[in-house]
């Protein structure tokens, strides 16, 4: 099926008929350009000798698994642009591109001689996004980044685990798939722009200032009058702002449980059966609740424990207090909603053998998903991508493989 076409007739998906070069690695940037993908533009993944650095990790461990994951739907050639033949080669290639993604450290694609001026001089209609840690100017602009860095730089660390403990890093990626988010919204708006100027421009992504505004409530309490608030305050509300606001043991787990409003509280103490609980003036208000935190804790944390972490969301639900079980990565895997919802799915990977995967959660009205196509080799579409797009007959193609170009 060709790109961009889906799995029902309907309307087309809204990237259709686009075309990136995909010159990312590792999460970041090959987050940004599989919304791309699934959007229904062609990606052409442009990768280094030996393959993309996530493409190399341990299989036997499951590391590479986030490869396919991210990079489904796409195609892939090899490309030596350290090489006066590979350098030309990408120029063809982007004369024909609609979008060019990168997120090499600042100042590499400059000394490949394929920075933007480059690009731009020769298709002037060209979007160039580049993804990096700290932007491409600035004091930080040369620090290594990768999420673990940029989380410590960002503060996310800093309010992350409990008071008497040590920083934690959050367990997912944030700042790398914050930045890839924020990149695939800078490309379509670049591109809905194009559409109204007729030109091209450049636009960046720096991981450290799209992780920052999700640092909100940490951040409001710093102004606040208060100053026996920790910055880090484990399973409770960033601000201590909120109660209850916390994760509560069940028999066989654990489950969480917020209430956001007087409402919410009302609708848990009846789920609870402690009507008595209305009527006490030390919790009738949401600041009242907070002044008393660690009893209220305490006394759901008692009423939690004697029941199962199933048992507990059943009745939480059917009172509309809102709660979720804290589920292992296998049930979450196995999640039937997603599932259902298309966005999760079993496939067969040539490499990887049966693993679950998932689409993307931008959903397009009429337009139906498109078909799954897992994560290519190496290399795959050499010959397809240089014969369509440049020209390059198989045997050409063959003396470029044997000096190291491709």
């Amino acid at each position: 099926m060709a790109d961009g076409a889906s799995e029902n007739a309907g309307q087309p998906l809204p990237l259709a008929g686009l075309r990136v070069l995909d010159l990312t690695q590792i999460y970041n940037g090959p987050y940004a350009t599989f919304l791309m993908a699934m959007a229904g533009a062609e990606v052409i993944k442009v990768e280094p000798p030996g393959g993309e650095f996530l493409r190399r990790r341990d299989a036997r461990s499951g590391a590479g698994v986030p490869f396919a994951m991210l990079n489904a739907n796409k195609r892939s050639i090899s490309l030596n642009l350290k090489t006066p033949r590979g350098r030309d080669m990408l120029l063809d290639l982007v004369r024909q591109a609609d979008v060019v993604a990168e997120n090499f450290a600042p100042g590499v694609m400059d000394r490949l001689g394929l920075g933007y001026e480059a690009l731009r001089a020769i298709n002037p209609r060209i979007i160039y996004a580049s993804g990096s840690g700290y932007g491409s100017e600035g004091p930080y602009r040369d620090y290594p980044a990768m999420d673990l860095t940029v989380q410590a730089m960002s503060g996310v660390m800093s309010i992350t685990g409990f008071s008497e403990n040590a920083p934690v890093k959050s367990g997912a990626a944030l700042c790398d798939f914050f930045g890839g988010v924020h990149l695939y919204g800078a490309i379509t708006t670049a591109l809905f722009a194009r559409e109204r100027s007729g030109r091209g421009c450049r636009i960046e992504v720096a991981m450290l200032e799209a992780v920052y505004p999700s640092l909100a409530s940490s951040i409001g309490m710093t102004y606040g009058e208060r100053d026996d608030i920790p910055i880090r305050t484990g399973n409770r509300h960033g601000g201590l702002s909120l109660c209850p606001y916390n994760v509560y043991p069940a028999s066989d787990g654990f489950v969480a449980i917020i209430c956001n409003s007087d409402k919410h509280w009302l609708c848990l103490v009846d789920a609870m059966a402690r009507p008595d609980l209305k009527g006490d003036a030390r919790m009738a208000t949401m600041r009242d609740r907070v002044a008393h935190m660690d009893e209220i804790d305490g006394l759901i944390a008692k009423w939690t424990s004697s029941q199962s972490r199933d048992e507990l969301f059943t009745r939480l639900a059917a009172f509309r207090v809102p709660s979720a079980p804290v589920r292992d990565l296998p049930e979450v895997i196995a999640d039937p909603h997603m599932h259902e919802r298309g966005m999760l799915l079993e496939v067969d990977h040539p490499q990887y053998g049966r693993i679950t995967v998932c689409r993307s959660p931008i959903n397009y009205g009429d337009a139906a998903r498109p078909d799954y196509r897992v994560s290519p080799a190496y290399a795959a579409d050499n010959a397809a991508v240089y014969g369509e797009m440049l020209g390059i007959p198989a045997a050409e193609l063959a003396a470029l493989r044997a000096e190291g170009v491709v």
